[in-house]
């Protein structure tokens, strides 16, 4: 006791003199302290499969320094497709169709204003999905003209308010999880991934810009790194004056017209990338012909090693998926070079616990 005390008396006269006070005690912590290392696990809702050591191994070639296939940081582009690639499609159909279904058909506050071509492609989709009516020829086309009509006038944030809260609506087709919720948990591992090595993805969909914004906020997602169809805006006080000879006032918002900019499909893909990133992608994520452009654009670069990926809706237990026409894209995208990720046999899980397939129900 009597030592301990000097040791103490010791400590505090150093103290008081200003000096840095090492008792034999904190030496002793500081030895017997054991610094372990932070290993983060990825890909918890993956089971092993080629898809999977095919990306890893990618990954881990690219991004060592000692690879002759090396990718600095800046050029570590990855693209992704939305729409069926990450967030769920076949519910019964896109989240835009199913929302401009519900505005013209259903919403109390525009169905009885909305214009004749607006009404009828809302119900191409109500008859596709309620009786499997074939939809009409190019009706991707014919979607976003009606769409571009059915909400314009709005402001980008009462777009947006409106967009979120029709997520909020129970999934049809599913018990226990809403449109916004319906992201492909194993899928949001992988922006996880490629983001800590270094990887800057962008979502490159056939949806419209503003939806997807609004999906892919709750993800974390930025806003300048979605690109989508588009439509024309203006400020609300801009009337027909063109955008070059017009001021707008700071009280002014911007508001959408109905006037389609581009269908952001296909070839249209790549021009977008090329517009909007100005850099080739090295990796490619998507899940249907719309995306074939944008994979072999990646596999043309010229600078660095690629890989591209497609999501086959092979899982008709967890998911409402065709099975004859996921085993026919299979085996055409596996001919084309790209890698095949199978919903079925590589998910653990496709929507998180709680998610459970159900019958489509309809009033």
């Amino acid at each position: 006791m009597i030592q301990r005390m000097k040791l103490w008396m010791m400590a505090a006269i150093l103290v008081i003199s200003g000096a840095t006070v090492l008792t034999s005690c904190s030496k002793d912590d500081d030895k017997n302290k054991v610094v372990q290392p932070v290993t983060k696990e990825y890909f918890t809702l993956w089971n092993q499969c080629e898809a999977l050591t095919a990306l890893q191994n990618y990954v881990k070639d690219v991004t060592d320094p000692n690879s002759p296939n090396f990718i600095k940081v800046e050029d570590r582009i990855a693209t992704f497709d939305m729409d069926g690639t990450f967030v769920g499609e076949l519910y019964p159909t896109y989240f835009e169709y199913n929302m401009l279904e519900y505005r013209a058909l259903d919403d109390p506050a525009y169905k009885n204003s909305a214009p004749e071509d607006v009404r009828e492609t809302a119900q191409d989709i109500r008859d596709f999905v309620r009786n499997g009516k074939k939809l009409p020829d190019h009706f991707d086309m014919k979607h976003a003209y009606a769409a571009a009509k059915a909400y314009s006038g709005m402001t980008l944030a009462q777009f947006d308010a409106y967009v979120k809260a029709y997520a909020q609506q129970p999934a049809n087709g599913f018990s226990g999880m809403t449109y916004g919720q319906s992201f492909y948990k194993p899928m949001l591992e992988v922006f996880d991934y490629l983001k800590d090595n270094g990887f800057t993805y962008y979502v490159v969909s056939g949806s419209d810009r503003f939806i997807c914004r609004s999906l892919v906020e709750s993800i974390g997602i930025e806003p300048n790194r979605v690109i989508g169809m588009d439509v024309k805006l203006h400020s609300t006080s801009q009337g027909t004056e063109a955008g070059v000879d017009y001021t707008m006032t700071q009280k002014e918002d911007l508001v959408r017209t109905d006037e389609l900019i581009i269908k952001n499909l296909k070839t249209n893909k790549v021009l977008q990338i090329s517009q909007e990133i100005g850099k080739v992608p090295v990796l490619s994520f998507g899940n249907s012909s719309g995306d074939c452009a944008m994979h072999n654009y990646c596999m043309g670069n010229k600078t660095y090693k690629t890989a591209t990926f497609m999501l086959v809706a092979d899982d008709d237990a967890r998911d409402h998926a065709d099975l004859a026409e996921g085993a026919r894209r299979e085996a055409k995208w596996r001919e084309a070079g790209y890698h095949i990720i199978s919903m079925k046999n590589d998910f653990k899980t496709i929507y998180g616990d709680g998610v459970v397939k159900t019958d489509f129900i309809f009033p």
